[in-house]
């Protein structure tokens, strides 16, 4: 058989982009799917929280044939807290391709994969998504994108990047927006048309496929030489254990052979490949061996780890490490001790907790795990909020019981031992008429405006603001816009401290004793506060139920219940009408919190607490 020409490219971009979108374009226009097979949206967001979110956490590998030529796929994370998948696919691509909003323009995360594809001498292509917005401004963000190129010092040959416009909702890519003029992509009322990955009104993503060769042709033959491929993902199967994915820089690679794995240390081990597999469009296909250039998955090695080097035995030469950037927020991860304790998790002991935190590390290369001076906590560090919160949310979907404490920035000394935090870059979309309290709000939390722009009734703020300030600013983001604004953050270094930042105004209300919480008792309170929970659930004492309007925590007793006598008042036996709860969310959750407070996370509930539950050992514990 002729060897196969491969190419390989990542999509990459800012969360909602469009990146699955134009991989399901890529799925349906290649013959991947049957034509009476039913097919997903956002086909490759195969797990249960990227679906329910509607966000891609893990990249994942695919391929197509065009032609003769077979290009693998990788579908990354768009979202800033999961930028490490970016930095290690990255290595195993052959060129990029960056999508851009035609009316959002490069947004934070945008510059961060462009960096990173820029410093592996890559050459991008740029493709400016949804041309069919109202508000599209295309020339604007062309000159946009090339100003983040220059400002990332970009080499004359990347420079000289191509431009395609597309609508990746409906398939559809072209070499100039005018191919699109007058395409139907609303309907008579004014909503989008359905989506359709396969192409509309005879346009299809053929000039991207096109495209794709002209820039970077097929991975050189390079089967002769020694074998080199570094392990840049790990996978695990149910039947063969554990596998490492990566593309074969040199050499070939043979089912049932004997290798070397180098790691990054400079050791090495003999290990046998018991099989070899590659990408045929979705699905993980067995062969007896795999050429250069290719994406291969490796199983039959169980120590396999990421930035691992396979060779031969004869010509053991490893791969640099794959660097990755330092977590920027921890927070610790405690046995649950409540008096709920051990009631609704499978998995409860600090044991467990160990060794699903072991077993994370392996996959998760952002995180970092350490041992505290408790056997039953540890601490756990990560680059956001939403990367933590997405572990902790696995954990308690497989059976975990655990607490957690409030996330914390982890600071640093710097050139002259000065105490450093990090700062990230907000940019803020809001309707104009909330610009002012946004501002406003951002100032107290130390932010510092960097640029104000306002265009079609909408105002583009653009701050820089340290990491603790921006902690549990969402929910209450969310609030002031009304919903209406857009949030994105981006890290971007550490600066020297900037002092205190008030924390949460609002004061826990706090359960007085143990019990079953009544319609009577919440009726009585409810005027005063908040809560989050609704009647007939079960408390503790010292578990938070709500929020004070006031600055001070209060001790209230919501499993009240009224003395029942045989006499009768007009009026004062009517049905009692309840305010609906506020639900947390986890990550809102861990929003609240401060610094003496805990989230109890269990398979069943979401529930916040003191971290000293009794009133007489709080009261004992302040004035020490």
């Amino acid at each position: 058989m002729a060897k196969e020409k491969i190419i390989n490219i990542a999509v990459i971009a800012h969360v909602d982009a469009g990146k699955s979108t134009l991989v399901d374009a890529f799925l349906a226009q290649s013959g991947v799917f049957r034509e009476n097979e039913e097919m997903k949206d956002c086909v490759m967001d195969s797990d249960d929280i990227e679906r329910e979110r509607g966000i891609t956490i893990y990249s994942k590998n695919c391929s197509v044939m065009h032609g003769d030529y077979k290009i693998n796929i990788v579908d990354t994370p768009g979202h800033a807290d999961f930028s490490s998948e970016v930095e290690r696919i990255i290595k195993t691509v052959d060129t990029v391709i960056l999508l851009v909003d035609s009316s959002e323009g490069p947004m934070p995360q945008t510059r961060f994969v462009l960096s990173k594809a820029l410093e592996q001498d890559l050459n991008p292509i740029l493709l400016i998504n949804t041309i069919d917005k109202k508000d599209a401004r295309i020339d604007e963000v062309v000159d946009e994108v090339y100003e983040l190129f220059m400002d990332l010092d970009a080499n004359d040959r990347q420079l000289d990047f191509p431009i395609l416009y597309g609508i990746a909702r409906q398939g559809i890519v072209v070499r100039d927006p005018k191919d699109v003029e007058g395409l139907k992509v609303e309907a008579s009322d004014g909503s989008k048309i359905k989506k359709s990955a396969a192409g509309q009104g005879g346009l299809d993503i053929t000039p991207l496929f096109e495209t794709i060769i002209e820039q970077c042709g097929a991975y050189p033959d390079r089967d002769a030489d020694p074998l080199q491929m570094q392990i840049s993902t790990l996978g695990y199967d149910d039947y063969v254990g554990r596998l490492g994915i990566g593309r074969i820089d040199s050499g070939v690679i043979k089912a049932g052979t004997q290798i070397a794995v180098a790691k990054p240390d400079g050791s090495y081990a003999l290990r046998k490949i018991s099989q070899c597999y590659v990408y045929r469009g979705m699905k993980r296909v067995a062969v007896q061996e795999v050429h250069s250039g290719d994406i291969c998955v490796l199983c039959g090695i169980p120590d396999i780890t990421i930035g691992d080097t396979i060779c031969t035995e004869d010509h053991i030469i490893g791969l640099p490490a794959i660097s990755i950037e330092d977590p920027t927020l921890s927070m610790n991860f405690i046995v649950n001790k409540s008096p709920f304790a051990g009631k609704e998790g499978k998995y409860v002991t600090s044991r467990h907790i160990r060794e699903r935190l072991a077993k994370e590390l392996e996959v998760n290369v952002g995180l970092k795990v350490e041992e505290t001076e408790t056997t039953d906590s540890f601490k756990v560090s990560g680059r956001g909020e939403l990367h933590l919160s997405i572990l902790i949310e696995n954990m308690r979907r497989e059976g975990y019981e655990l607490a957690v404490s409030k996330p914390e920035v982890i600071l640093r000394a710097g050139d002259k031992g000065q105490k450093q935090e990090p700062v990230e870059e907000v940019v803020i979309d809001v309707p104009d008429e909330y610009s002012g309290s946004i501002i406003s709000e951002l100032n107290l939390r130390k932010g510092i405006m960097q640029s104000m722009d306002a265009r079609n009734g909408r105002s583009r703020l653009v701050y820089t603001a340290p990491t603790r300030g921006l902690m549990g600013y969402r929910s209450q983001f969310i609030n002031q816009t009304r919903g209406e604004g857009i949030m994105v953050r981006r890290f971007v270094g550490y600066e020297d401290y900037k002092g205190e930042i008030p924390q949460r105004m609002a004061g826990a209300i706090i359960a007085q004793e143990p019990g079953v919480t009544t319609p009577y008792a919440i009726n009585n309170l409810q005027e005063r506060m908040q809560f989050f929970i609704g009647p007939g659930v079960k408390v503790y004492e010292g578990m938070i139920v709500g929020q004070n309007s006031r600055n001070e925590d209060m001790v209230v007793n919501p499993c009240k219940a009224k003395h029942i006598s045989n006499m009768r008042a007009a009026g004062s036996d009517d049905n009692v009408k309840l305010t609906p709860p506020r639900v947390l969310s986890l990550e809102e959750a861990l929003e609240w919190i401060n610094d003496v407070e805990l989230v109890e996370v269990t398979p069943v509930d979401i529930r916040l607490r003191k971290k000293i539950l009794g009133e007489l050992e709080r009261r004992w514990s302040g004035r020490i």
